[in-house]
């Protein structure tokens, strides 16, 4: 269940609003990259830790979108430099998609050309307040999802902000189409924290998932992500050093004041 105090949105769930290590740490394995372990949340794993962000640490959605599209933005903007570069945001209804269109506003300050499909909307305010801010900078949001040959020929670069970690079950309408069509397209494909269409711990297990270039993993890379092969950065450097000594989450170092960093095959 949600529940809106103020502008902060506070999640109660039916267990314990507190966990314990060991229950952290049937969710997640470590692996290395290069000389680093890092940590792989599974996904009750992956909310467990988001919640002690929000409960303990009192970090709003609204605050972890926000810093979530700066990386976003910066990961997209790192591996795809070349300006003029038209970028078509495509956002889920939820938090994903948040981060997509807050994302949104940064890739317009960095130069580039941002058109968003959204939809799936939602009354919630936290969107309407990111939806309301693209409007007045004039980012143009599309009725209908063109056709593959015609993001081929006017886009340069996918974001995939549809769903994200909290993703169950078959995907519904409208984004059963939505994917059908992403999946032909030729442009290159950045996905937030999961690629759609995968499951969050095994994979694109039924094939109609989407195949991105980037991933872009927040706040601790999901098991998905072992079965990813493409570029792979970490963003959202919220991260307390103590709540990752107490969950025993082991994460890659950020360069200097970057928001993002790589991790390498």
């Amino acid at each position: 269940m949600s529940v809106w105090v103020g502008s902060r949105l506070l999640r109660f769930l039916s267990s314990s609003r507190y966990f314990s290590l060991s229950t952290l740490k049937q969710g997640h394995r470590s692996m290395a990259t290069g000389a680093s372990n890092v940590t792989y949340l599974g996904q009750e794993a992956a909310q467990q830790f988001d919640n002690a962000l929000f409960y303990d640490y009192e970090y709003s959605i609204d605050q972890l979108m926000e810093i979530a599209g700066l990386c976003c933005a910066q990961a997209l903007a790192k591996v795809y430099p070349k300006k003029p570069s038209k970028v078509l945001i495509v956002c889920g209804p939820g938090n994903n998609g948040g981060d997509g269109l807050a994302a949104a506003r940064h890739l317009l300050s960095f130069g580039y050309n941002v058109n968003i499909f959204y939809p799936k909307r939602t009354n919630k305010p936290i969107y309407n307040i990111l939806v309301t801010q693209c409007t007045k900078l004039s980012i143009p949001f599309l009725t209908e999802l063109p056709s593959p040959e015609d993001i081929n020929a006017q886009y340069s670069i996918l974001l995939d902000a549809i769903f994200g970690f909290s993703f169950k079950g078959s995907v519904r309408s409208p984004f059963d189409h939505v994917l059908s069509v992403l999946q032909k397209c030729q442009v290159p494909i950045c996905s937030v924290d999961v690629p759609s269409g995968w499951d969050v711990e095994k994979g694109d297990v039924t094939g109609s998932g989407l195949n991105p270039d980037v991933l872009i993993s927040l706040t601790c890379p999901k098991i998905c992500a072992r079965y990813f092969t493409g570029r792979h950065f970490l963003g959202l450097r919220v991260v307390p050093p103590e709540l990752a000594q107490r969950f025993n989450v082991k994460l890659p170092s950020y360069p200097g004041t970057d928001q993002i960093t790589e991790i390498l095959p």
